[in-house]
């Protein structure tokens, strides 16, 4: 099979979708992978390297989308890319389809067959690719809103630890999945006052049971959500359903009872965000001002930090691209149940659920399209 790569080119967005060590891997399979020139530029990859391993280098994203059987990258396709799609090519990537109806028709106009990194999910429910970038997200949250609680960035002027004699900030966190958990870690480990809201009593349990003592839970609900965020200096969003619209947990009116100059990261915003007022940002331009409260939604966080993400990625989709390669889509759709469950569009189909419902498309079973 031939596997292409090309450059990211969402707004400040500096990983790549294949390093070295998964050129190699694929290459010696007996694929053939084809990186636009300058894909790894942003996390310090040169294209000498992916040569050095077999890699053949395409001078355009369009010479690498004319050839290849499966595109790999690491966000959704944007504008520009739509026509390079075509029917038949499996595209493996974040599509976050909820969040974009616009993407959600292009793809399904395109014929092509969209495998979604975030809906591919193992027995035991874990969603294996969202969680390196979920760990990463979740511990840049709090170094983010640290950042934007500074006065000569609009915020309150408030230091997450506090210092002798003056109490540390308060920091919630909604959600207490992989992202939440890594957020609280990360914003108790800096000294604040941490509180995390979840819906699951046995995920509280646990949290409670193995996280630091400068680190309260609750359950979530609006009179609880309504009460604590009216007191924090930082709200970290971390709620996940998995390939729908994430919840909206933090009203307009929620929003307006907090102190000014407090600080919001909406690490959700990829499915929608869940705090009423959400829009997507981006790195080059990441906050803005709502009912006096500094948001910061930027819809690709990791991609600030490339050299550790991009190897983080990789680690995880390279077995499933290998797999992909090796059996083609239907095969090993057919044969992975994980892999059968991150098919989103297939063919001109939605067949994720969640993905008709919000745009109101026809959903096709997915057993249908694999028979």
């Amino acid at each position: 099979m031939l596997v292409g790569v090309p450059k990211e080119i969402k707004p400040d967005e500096y990983r790549v979708a294949m390093v070295p060590a998964g050129v190699e891997a694929l290459v010696e399979a007996g694929h053939t992978v084809l990186v636009e020139s300058g894909a790894g530029e942003g996390t310090g990859i040169d294209d000498r390297e992916y040569e050095a391993l077999g890699a053949k280098i395409g001078s355009t994203a369009a010479d690498v989308y004319a050839a290849a059987d499966m595109i790999v990258k690491v966000k959704e396709p944007i504008g520009p890319e739509y026509q390079m799609v075509r029917r038949g090519q499996t595209v493996f990537t974040y599509f976050h389809f909820a969040a974009s109806a616009e993407l959600t028709r292009a793809m399904v106009d395109s014929g092509a067959v969209c495998i979604a990194y975030e809906t591919i999910q193992l027995a035991d429910g874990s969603l294996p690719l969202l969680t390196p970038m979920s760990e990463v997200a979740g511990r840049l949250a709090p170094q983010e809103g640290a950042k934007f609680l500074e006065r000569p960035m609009k915020g309150r002027g408030i230091l997450l630890s506090g210092v002798p004699g003056v109490a540390p900030a308060r920091v919630v966190v909604l959600g207490g999945g992989t992202v939440g958990a890594n957020a609280a870690k990360i914003a108790a480990g800096l000294g604040a006052d941490v509180t995390i809201l979840d819906v699951n009593l046995e995920r509280l349990r646990y949290l409670d049971d193995i996280m630091p003592t400068n680190i309260r839970t609750l359950y979530s609900n609006t009179h609880n959500i309504r009460q604590v965020v009216r007191e924090a200096d930082l709200v970290i969003g971390s709620v996940l359903r998995r390939g729908a619209r994430a919840p909206v947990l933090v009203t307009r009116a929620m929003l307006a009872s907090m102190r000014k100059g407090s600080v919001i990261v909406d690490v959700a915003v990829d499915q929608g965000g869940c705090f009423e007022t959400t829009r997507p940002t981006t790195h080059h331009d990441p906050v803005f001002v709502e009912e006096g409260v500094v948001h910061y939604c930027v819809a690709n966080m990791p991609g600030a930090v490339p050299g550790t993400s991009t190897f983080a990625l990789t680690n995880e989709t390279l077995p499933w691209v290998r797999r992909l390669a090796n059996e083609g889509w239907r095969r090993a759709a057919q044969n992975s149940g994980p892999l059968k469950n991150g098919l989103n569009v297939v063919e001109g189909k939605v067949v994720f659920q969640a993905i008709a419902d919000q745009f109101g498309m026809t959903y096709t079973p997915v057993d249908e399209v694999l028979a």
